[in-house]
Order: C-alpha cells, then structure tokens, then sequence
C-alpha cells in the first residue's frame, strides 16, 4: 500500500467517524432516553435507531468514497468487494452503557487485509471527544488532553495489574472459570467498560482484557490500536483472534505470558 492509499484510508476512516459522532450523539442522553429493541429472546441485546443510523451514514460515506471495499457491520451485515479490503463497523460497541448514559460505549472501525487480519482501527468515543487510532504509521490518541502517542504500559508483576472485562459472566462455565483464575491474580479487576476497556490498554492505563463469544467487528479495531502502541491481543491459546471468539488483550509479552498461563491452568 502506497502513502495515497494509506492517506485515503486514513481520512475515509475520520469522516466515518466524524459522521457516527453525529448519528449517535443525536439520541444520547436524551430526554426521557432511547427505545431499544432486543435482537435475541433469550437475553437482553439491545439495538436502537442510533446503531442503525450510524452505521448507515458509515456505508454510505464508503459507498461514495471506496466503492471497491468490502464492508462489514454489526447492524446491516456483509456487502462484498474487490480490492482485498474490509471495512469492519461497530456503529454503538456497547450499547447496554448507551442506553445507561455511560461514556464507556465507543464507534470501532477497523480495516482488515485479504487475509483477514486487522491493518488499521479506530476507537472513537463521541460524547467524551476521544478518538483513539492505530496502524497505518498511526498510533495516537486525540480529545480533551491535546494530541499524544499511544504507547501501552510496561511489564510490571501480575499481581499489581489491572484487568478489565465487559461482564462478570464470561463465557461458559469452562471460561468463566478460567477468567477467575486471572482475576484472583491481579490486583485490580473492574467490569463494563465495553471497547473503551481496549482503548485504556492502548493508552497505558490497564494492564489486561479478558473476554469470550466476540465478533469480528467487536475485536477487528482494538487489536489494531492495541498492536500499534505495542501492546499483544490474541486468543485464550495464544493464536490470532480477527474474527473474535476468546480474546486476550494485553500491555506487553511478559503480562500476556502470566495470563495466557492461568488461563490454560498451567500458573
């Protein structure tokens, strides 16, 4: 990929999400809140107007600029393409804390290869103003603070990290028990967080991610942000993790290598 090419990728992914900002900051907070309707029966899977909404004004920003991509979305599924490229889309990567008027939910976009694996991604939290890019020669947050590079923690013991997941429940019985393993370890384990938790390992805040049953578009944007400051995301097995599934999100190879231990019942 050339640097014209890198170039258009890069502003293409900022006015998607300049638009998405828009889409959803409309129905945020709002007087009396937002309906939701569930996508499953068995559990609460809340998707609004403002998923849809945003991901449509996403599609058709690439329709016009980058007709020959592929695109992937939470809300409107696959559409194919021709250059090798997909664009991965979570409109509102979790909506549960949308709903709540939480700032932790955030608009993921991410880039992947003919072989699947995530070459550039975005983090974007609207309502705080918080914007968090990585791969692509990009690797740097912007919002409030001012402009800075994403740079994740250095190795420090198990025993005084900080882990994050979006639920207590983990999985299944098997994985949940696994995640406990981890969580007894450390010295600090908090849950909700969503796609933001992601964005605080890129920024050197937390040390860990630990989560199960992820999509692609839930994963695609965070291992890219995550790698490019110099951080390791993977599966529970230590292998890639583009599609989802169990993901392991880390700071650095030794905290990675700790958790990945306890995980697999070998700390």
């Amino acid at each position: 990929m050339n640097a014209r090419d890198r170039q258009e990728i890069l502003e293409t992914a900022a006015e998607l999400a300049d638009a998405a900002r828009a889409a959803t900051l409309a129905h945020f907070r709002t007087a009396g809140g937002i309906a939701a309707e569930s996508k499953e029966a068995a559990r609460f899977d809340p998707v609004t107007v403002a998923d849809r909404a945003a991901e449509d004004a996403m599609r058709a920003i690439l329709a016009r600029r980058r007709p020959q991509d592929a695109v992937l979305g939470e809300e409107r599924g696959a559409v194919a393409g021709t250059s090798g490229l997909t664009w991965v889309l979570d409109p509102i990567d979790g909506t549960r804390g949308y709903l709540s008027g939480t700032p932790t939910w955030g608009v993921l976009i991410a880039v992947t290869g003919p072989d699947g694996a995530p070459i550039y991604g975005l983090i974007d939290q609207p309502f705080i103003g918080e914007r968090f890019e990585g791969g692509l020669g990009r690797a740097e947050t912007r919002g409030p603070g001012g402009t800075r590079p994403l740079r994740c923690r250095a190795p420090r013991p198990l025993d005084q990290a900080i882990l994050f997941s979006t639920f207590p429940e983990v999985g299944t019985d098997e994985e949940r028990a696994a995640f406990d393993r981890v969580r007894d370890a450390v010295r600090l384990t908090r849950y909700g967080m969503d796609c933001y938790a992601y964005a605080l390992v890129a920024a050197g805040q937390i040390d860990l991610v630990i989560e199960a049953g992820l999509q692609a578009y839930d994963v695609a944007a965070p291992i890219a942000v995550i790698e490019a400051a110099g951080g390791i995301v993977t599966d529970w097995q230590g292998g890639p993790c583009p599609q989802g599934g169990q993901v392991l999100a880390a700071a650095n190879a030794s905290v990675h290598a700790a958790a990945l231990a306890l995980l697999n019942g070998r700390g």
